[in-house]
């Protein structure tokens, strides 16, 4: 297991390097200068070159670059241009919306693909099993922002049980911040919980279909039996996969959301800081958010190795 760890943490760290270059190289290469933008059309090329120089622009490429991941490395992630204030401080104020947004979403999905993909599979060719192929054919087909508009409509409109937007922060007690993070949890929830629910079933009715369920069946084992000892464990794998992937994407790719919400998360201050060119946020955030989507990678490639063993001897 050792041995396994350190060979996928090599990896990780090979793809955060390759990642930074890649990043940095995208962000040099658009148009515009930062500078120009912060000072307007009408701004003197002296006092252009000044903030340049204060801001750093004016150095070499490579330098920039050392000098960027030496500050991500030790915590400081640079000075925005727009907000004057440090980047990090930006990035942990939206990351406390961020983050748990991601990790409530998450769980409603789980909460809810496991138990309706396990009563599918068990129920094959069934009304069940085609009501549930059904239904999770519609929720992936459902975009997110119209479900979230259309739950705005119903609970924070029509029945007002719930606010349109904003986040009252947390300061205003746990209740109440939570309150304002599930409907856009659910919205977020609802497609991530239609594929993970049609993944958890076919991989579960390919293990089902393997020699030793039936074996196991053979020896005296019930259905339930065979499928809580044998078949769950061995079918999580693909669902691992799927599951690291929808956290990733929770965390990076909620902006339309996000914005529907009108929450100031990670996702919103990426789509500002473009707007407002300023590079320095983008290329940070940016970072940021790869560098969680390949922990998380890596925290399943552990599971893996936790769920079947053959990995652990093969490394």
């Amino acid at each position: 297991m050792l041995r396994y760890t350190v060979k996928r943490l090599g990896s990780l760290l090979a793809s955060l390097v390759v990642a930074s270059l890649v990043i940095f190289a995208c962000i040099e290469v658009v148009p515009g200068d930062p500078a120009s933008f912060m000072l307007g059309i009408n701004a003197q090329p002296d006092t252009v070159a000044a903030l340049r120089d204060e801001l750093g622009l004016n150095r070499a490429p490579h330098e920039r670059y050392i000098a960027w991941v030496g500050g991500l490395v030790t915590g400081d992630f640079g000075t925005s241009y727009t907000y004057r204030s440090p980047v990090s401080e930006i990035v942990v104020e939206r990351l406390a919306i961020s983050l748990p947004l991601a990790v409530y979403a998450l769980g409603l999905t789980i909460l809810v693909a496991f138990p309706v993909g396990i009563l599918a599979a068990t129920r094959r060719g069934s009304l069940t099993d085609i009501s549930v192929m059904a239904t999770t054919q519609l929720g992936v087909a459902i975009p997110n922002f119209w479900f979230a508009l259309l739950m705005v409509l119903v609970f924070a409109v029509n029945l007002r049980w719930f606010s349109a937007g904003g986040f009252p922060g947390w300061d205003a007690g746990i209740p109440a911040a939570v309150k304002a993070l599930t409907l856009p949890a659910i919205a977020l929830a609802l497609p991530q919980a239609s594929i993970l629910a049609r993944v958890m079933r076919s991989s579960l009715l390919d293990t089902l279909s393997e020699d030793y369920i039936r074996t196991a069946r053979a020896k005296g084992l019930t259905g339930r039996q065979a499928l809580r000892r044998h078949a769950l464990r061995n079918a999580l794998i693909p669902v691992l996969t799927i599951i690291g992937l929808q956290f990733s994407f929770l965390l990076a790719g909620a902006i339309i959301i996000e914005n529907v919400f009108f929450l100031p998360g990670l996702g919103r201050l990426v789509f500002q800081a473009i707007s407002q060119r300023d590079l320095i946020v983008v290329e940070s955030v940016v970072m940021l958010l790869v560098f969680a989507v390949i922990i998380v990678n890596f925290l399943v490639d552990l599971a893996y190795a936790w769920v079947d063993p053959r990995l652990r001897t093969r490394a």
